[in-house]
């Protein structure tokens, strides 16, 4: 028997996957929510191929997740061109696509020193705290750019504080084979479900999901 992502086909399985971790938070909430309620969807996108990876999870959200906040760091040139090209092609097929666009400091450049690297990470965390507060999205996906790291723990600060139930999906970028990335370490044990593609990592990291590749 294939299994369900096969049958689905894999953005459609991360879609309905997502659905269910929706339709999840809202029972934990005790909220009673009429069917094709909207979901507040934040995605960090990250520099290179984090942002296509992320928009190709992406490409078969349906209307209900509306609507979509990107997190991009200040530095990242690139991602803001691709990210507006998809959503006027999403809008196209959606009548109600929203997005909108914010800006963090990145928490640690390429080849950074780590003891420069927690500074930057503190900085990018006093602007990641009032915007996840403003915000307040009911989902969180990342896969693997440090700018995610700041934005998440602001997220679980969300829901400690008991200000609203925010849950966190982690994609490990389809290049790790068979080593997480370093926001992937960290997330490992805070993020509420953590995909890997690749069964190396599964075997190592027995609370992750093991789907396939599905970017």
């Amino acid at each position: 028997m294939e299994p369900l992502w096969a049958t689905l086909g894999t953005a459609a399985f991360v879609s309905l996957l997502l659905l269910l971790l929706a339709a999840r938070f809202f029972q934990t909430s005790g909220a009673r929510v009429p069917r094709n309620a909207a979901v507040a969807l934040l995605v960090v996108a990250g520099s290179g191929g984090h942002t296509m990876e992320i928009l190709r999870l992406l490409s078969s959200l349906s209307q209900s997740y509306s609507p979509i906040h990107y997190v991009l760091a200040e530095s990242d040139k690139m991602s803001e061109e691709k990210i507006r090209s998809f959503e006027q092609k999403r809008a196209e097929l959606l009548s109600n696509s929203s997005f909108t666009l914010h800006r963090i400091p990145r928490s640690r450049e390429v080849h950074q020193s780590w003891s420069s690297s927690v500074l930057t990470t503190l900085q990018s965390m006093l602007y990641s705290l009032p915007l996840a507060f403003r915000l307040k999205p009911d989902l969180v996906l990342c896969n693997g750019p440090g700018t995610c790291v700041p934005i998440c723990i602001s997220s679980l600060l969300l829901r400690m504080l008991g200000l609203k139930r925010v849950t966190i999906v982690y994609v490990e970028s389809i290049c790790r084979v068979e080593n997480l990335s370093l926001s992937g370490k960290i997330l490992y044990y805070f993020s509420d479900y953590f995909i890997v593609q690749w069964p190396a990592l599964k075997e190592k990291y027995p609370k992750s999901l093991y789907l396939g590749r599905i970017v």
